[in-house]
């Protein structure tokens, strides 16, 4: 699994403490020792807990205890802890904690519809899309990776993903048909992936070459159709839900049979309820 680094984390810290922490310097209490320690008030999937202990300790703190990422932990329980100069203890808390509240929240998200999935389709994969919150999507992918989904797209360079927007340049959908051969072609070790909207398009991109098929907002049933048709005739294609889904409708989307369920629910889940707690010592 990969960390954020150091000049991404001092980015981050730098947008909180450009310079100093004008409260605790009028305190005149740089003499003091502290304490303070994170955990959840929520049951939670533990993620970027890594990064949130390595602020602590660019800022000058030492790290006495941290629960790695992947983790779970019950409400009540403790997921970070640091101590050291009180200055330097208050300007680590609120960069170590909120990167806790976003990741853990994400992270416990994925793995929720992840089981949801699982009791209804061990064979059904969550995705998550490349909809990330601007300027932290290696932030937001180790999140959802360590609630147990992957990425679907990691960007524009990876993957072959050809939406309706992209049939504009073809003169009907028989000429974009055609070219599905050439971009086989083109591109020999990629898969090509097509979005449709209709069971008709989508036998006929399967007739045409498709490697994957990604319904979008395709009810239960459309979806069970391109499946039962998929499996009857072209068993190695693959079949994508998106659009829309989310922990409320994951399990039944999964049942349809598809092999993978696309989703960007999860970014926009909230954050999770974790809780500080400070001592002098």
């Amino acid at each position: 699994m990969f960390n954020l680094n150091d000049n991404e984390l001092l980015e981050y810290i730098k947008e909180d403490v450009a310079y100093f922490d004008l409260t605790t310097y009028l305190q005149d209490s740089s003499d003091k020792q502290a304490k303070m320690e994170i955990f959840t008030r929520e049951d939670i999937v533990v993620s970027c807990s890594e990064e949130a202990s390595r602020i602590a300790e660019l800022i000058g703190c030492r790290v006495d205890f941290m629960i790695p990422s992947k983790e779970k932990r019950k409400a009540g329980e403790t997921i970070l802890s640091f101590s050291g100069e009180y200055e330097k203890v208050h300007q680590a808390w609120r960069s170590s904690q909120v990167i806790l509240e976003y990741s853990c929240k994400i992270a416990t998200a994925a793995y929720e519809m992840k089981q949801q999935i699982r009791e209804a389709n061990r064979h059904c994969e969550l995705l998550t899309t490349r909809k990330t919150f601007p300027l932290s999507k290696k932030f937001c992918i180790k999140s959802v990776m360590m609630g147990g989904a992957m990425p679907h797209r990691l960007g524009l360079s990876e993957t072959i993903l050809l939406f309706p927007h992209h049939r504009a340049v073809y003169q009907d959908d028989e000429s974009f048909y055609r070219a599905i051969g050439d971009f086989k072609r083109r591109a020999p070790e990629k898969k090509i992936v097509v979005e449709s909207e209709d069971f008709e398009d989508a036998a006929a991109l399967m007739q045409h070459g498709a490697d994957v098929i990604q319904m979008d907002k395709a009810g239960p049933e459309l979806l069970e159709k391109v499946v039962s048709y998929k499996n009857q005739n072209f068993p190695n294609v693959k079949i994508l839900a998106a659009g829309g889904i989310n922990k409320n409708n994951v399990k039944e989307v999964a049942s349809t049979g598809v092999d993978g369920i696309v989703t960007s629910g999860v970014y926009g889940c909230g954050m999770a309820n974790i809780g500080t707690r400070i001592e002098i010592v």
